[in-house]
């Protein structure tokens, strides 16, 4: 009881620490130029939920679980239009080829680390499988993506269980999406510093239709980092090059846009643009994806009709979509190095947290902070 108790403790602890951190806008940082949606998440996207685990046990646990639901429909039955961009294929991303041929989402988007996949997906199935009007569905396409968070997590354990991942989906919820050492994020580096779960979103103006584009990151990755184009990297004196700095990226892009699967793949390859105005640069080790959905209309599994009637954007009218999901992607990476806090894990293994005063200052001096 007693180990319970300060597992809780110290669990309520690093959740509180971590939501009293500033944002890089409460610093006077800007990034791009385009305004956020109310809360700058990926669930400013009407509809759009986000669910979260988090696993820290004694020295050696530090990874979670983030699921993301599009709608709050049962999406076997009223899929969502979706396209995957692979930046670099050094990762173990499942339903991968199903959306790219069909050019549909037909579960909740899971985030783990890279030995939970197949947990994961099995959850995902018993998911899907036990809600109301799959009674007769024996095949379905379940979508996890993964980041490896083997330096601070004991990953060989396996640590994650279907339940976690079922229970992340129950408590997925629109509001506030917390960010840094949590869910799918808990465990994770990125540019050398503690990496996490990172989002930001964009409201296009009404003479650019309105729509908002939402994003959600699993950071980590490396590289050599620049915030609003300033050589944070270099200033700190850690980057790839002078050391080894690998890993991963999961992106995932939410709009309420009407876009078919052929116009969100092309949005989805804007984010991996977002990434690299980070400083990312797609490591041979690294597992880069982008999943990109839109929320305006629904795809029925069986309907009597043998056509689908969608009013889409046209292509001449998606580029304000395609900055807005550049500078949302990134933020949320941004976001979520500020969010991440200094972590201890496996064998001992500890990873700093963002130098944010330092980074602060040297915001500053590049008059990026006014």
């Amino acid at each position: 009881m007693k180990y319970i108790f300060l597992s809780v403790l110290l669990l309520s602890v690093q959740s509180l620490l971590a939501q009293s951190t500033k944002r890089p806008r409460e610093y006077g940082i800007r990034i791009g130029v385009i305004p956020t949606g109310a809360l700058n998440a990926i669930t400013d996207v009407p509809g759009v939920r986000v669910g979260q685990v988090t696993l820290q046990q004694g020295q050696h646990i530090r990874t979670g679980v983030t699921a993301i639901l599009p709608h709050t429909d049962n999406l076997f039955q009223q899929k969502a239009p979706a396209a995957i961009y692979l930046g670099n294929g050094f990762g173990k991303l499942t339903g991968y080829s199903q959306v790219e041929e069909l050019g549909t989402l037909e579960t909740p988007i899971i985030l783990t680390n890279t030995l939970s996949v197949p947990t994961a997906a099995d959850a995902v199935i018993d998911y899907t499988l036990s809600q109301t009007g799959n009674a007769q569905v024996r095949s379905l396409n379940p979508v996890v993506g993964e980041t490896n968070d083997g330096g601070l997590n004991d990953i060989r354990g396996r640590h994650v269980t279907k339940q976690h991942v079922l229970d992340a989906i129950k408590q997925a919820k629109t509001g506030p999406v917390e960010e840094g050492n949590v869910g799918a994020g808990t465990g994770t580096v990125c540019f050398g510093f503690k990496g996490g779960i990172g989002t930001s979103s964009r409201k296009l103006p009404a003479s650019l239709g309105g729509y908002t584009v939402g994003v959600l990151v699993q950071t980590n990755f490396g590289g050599v980092l620049q915030i609003a184009g300033v050589p944070i990297g270099v200033e700190l004196g850690k980057f790839s090059y002078k050391e080894k700095l690998d890993g991963s990226c999961m992106m995932v892009v939410l709009t309420d846009a009407p876009l078919d699967a052929r116009n969100l793949k092309r949005l989805a390859k804007r984010a991996f643009m977002g990434m690299g105005r980070t400083g990312g640069i797609a490591s041979n080790g690294s597992g880069d994806y982008v999943i990109a959905v839109s929320t305006a209309y629904r795809i029925p599994h069986e309907t009597k009709n043998s056509f689908d009637e969608v009013k889409l954007l046209r292509n001449d009218n998606t580029s304000p979509l395609f900055m807005a999901a550049i500078e949302a992607t990134e933020e949320a990476i941004i976001n979520s190095l500020f969010a991440a806090q200094t972590m201890k894990g496996n064998e001992g293994h500890q990873v700093e947290q963002l130098p944010i005063e330092k980074v602060v200052a040297l915001m500053r001096k590049a008059g990026q902070i006014h």
